[in-house]
Order: C-alpha cells, then sequence, then structure tokens
C-alpha cells in the first residue's frame, strides 16, 4: 500500500519557511502599522490635495485685499501728518512775521458817588471809570465787541454795566469810560460789614474791575476768529470817610492783567 505522506514523483519538495508573512528571516519589513510596504511620496491627488489647493486659494484672494486696505490707512495716515505739519508751519511763519500781543489796560480815574450802605444789606452807590486801552501790535489791528464789566468788592459784585464797541489801529491808545449804577443792591452781610469796617478804619475801600470781550486780530487779508479777552484790574482803592459819600482812585493810575 503506498504511503501518503510520500512526494509525488517529479515535484519537488517543499521547503519549510519559519515566516509566515512570506518575508526572509533577517530581511527588513515594513514599519508596523503600515500597509503599504514600499515608500513612497504623499498622494497629489485626493482630500489632502484638495485641502492644499483650498488654503491657497484662499490666501491668494485675501492677501491682495489687506494689502490694499494697508497701503490705504498708511495714506490716510501720512496725509494727516503732513497736513498738521504744513498748517503748523503756516502759523509758525505768520506769528513770526506779525508777532502778535495782547492789548494792555489801564485804569486812569475811579469816582463814586453818593455811596451808601445800609443795615439791611443794601448798597447804592454811581461811579465813573476811565480806563485807556492801548494797542502795542505794529502789524494789527484789534476790534472788541460784546464788552461786559462789573465792579465787585473782593468777590461779590456790586454793578455791572457795557461798554460800545471799538476798534483800534495798530499802536493806537483809547479811551474807554464805564459808568455803574447800583440802587439797592442787595448783598451779603459780610460784604456790608466790611465796607464799614474798612471805611471806619483809614476810609479806603479796595474795589476790582473785571471786564470780558470778544476781540478779532486783523492784518491785512489774515484775520484770526474772535476770541474772549479777560482784563482783570484788581486793588483800585478809592478814598471814602465814614461820614462821606464820594471817594475818587488814590495812588495814581493802575495797570491790569489782559489774558484770553
Amino acid at each position: 500500500m503506498d504511503d501518503p505522506n510520500r512526494p509525488v514523483t517529479g515535484y519537488p519538495a517543499p521547503t519549510h519557511n519559519p515566516n509566515p508573512n512570506g518575508y526572509a528571516v533577517g530581511g527588513n519589513r515594513p514599519p508596523s502599522g503600515t500597509g503599504y510596504p514600499y515608500a513612497a511620496p504623499p498622494p497629489t491627488t485626493g482630500y489632502y490635495s484638495h485641502q492644499n489647493n483650498h488654503y491657497n486659494q484662499q490666501n491668494y484672494y485675501q492677501d491682495p485685499y489687506s494689502a490694499r486696505r494697508a497701503t490705504c490707512l498708511r495714506r490716510i495716515f501720512a496725509f494727516v501728518i503732513g497736513l498738521i505739519i504744513i498748517m503748523g508751519t503756516i502759523t509758525f511763519i505768520v506769528w513770526l512775521v506779525l508777532r502778535p500781543q495782547l492789548p494792555e489796560f489801564r485804569v486812569d480815574s475811579f469816582s463814586v458817588s453818593n455811596f451808601t450802605v445800609g443795615n439791611n444789606s443794601l448798597v447804592s452807590f454811581t461811579s465813573e471809570i476811565q480806563i485807556t486801552a492801548r494797542n502795542p501790535n505794529k502789524k494789527m489791528k484789534l476790534g472788541y465787541d460784546h464788552i461786559s464789566a462789573d465792579v465787585f468788592y473782593k468777590s461779590e459784585s456790586l454793578a455791572d454795566t457795557t461798554i460800545p464797541p471799538f476798534y483800534q489801529d495798530t499802536k493806537n491808545e483809547t479811551s474807554i469810560k464805564a459808568n455803574f449804577a447800583a440802587a439797592g443792591r442787595y448783598v451779603d452781610k459780610g460784604v456790608v460789614d466790611g465796607i464799614n469796617w474798612d471805611r471806619s478804619k483809614n476810609g479806603n475801600v479796595g474795589f476790582n474791575l473785571r471786564m470780558i470781550s470778544r476781540v478779532k486780530f486783523e492784518a491785512k487779508a489774515w484775520r484770526t476768529r474772535r476770541r474772549f479777552l479777560k482784563v482783570f484790574c484788581g486793588d483800585l482803592v478809592v478814598g471814602i470817610t465814614s461820614n462821606g459819600r464820594s471817594g475818587m482812585l488814590t495812588g495814581g493810575p493802575k495797570q491790569c492783567r489782559a489774558g484770553i
């Protein structure tokens, strides 16, 4: 009887391979987890290629817009800076040429009549103040309007008035007259006590004058916008005795401070 394990004559006997995966012992195996045993470049088509192309298209369409916007902003910023520099340079040159100066004011006389202070905190008087306004500019003319004036005792207003507008040429002096009248003006009791104390002590009462006006500087074709000019004349001492009702400015003319 023939042996079933005997190889068939004419066929080579099978060899024993210790590696069931078909790779020789000691040979190079592909890394674990890879299904493709040979090194190959990543695919250029398919899902990944589509994502890369989409990202590149987005950069292509967005970068030109961002660049144009940044360029536009830089141009606007440069234009604004250049305009500021040009205007500042023009203003500085005009200032060097014209050298504008604030006007000067001086109180020449201050008279008070019918000055009475009642126990009921009422003050009555009439007064006239003579003021000299001087324009020190050589190339600029001055125009004043909406001029208001107040007479104070310390910080308490006693009377107010308005002064007509006027115009000054270069290097010009203008005399201004301000008339005040207070008929039974109510003031704080501390003001009454202070005036009575000054009159009983040496007969001198100190007043303050404040003026506010709109002023315009002009030089041929060049004009400035109207500005508010504030003038303060302090320590105007008027001699009024305790029994008298009239007085005049003592100590001579007083210079005032002016500012814008």
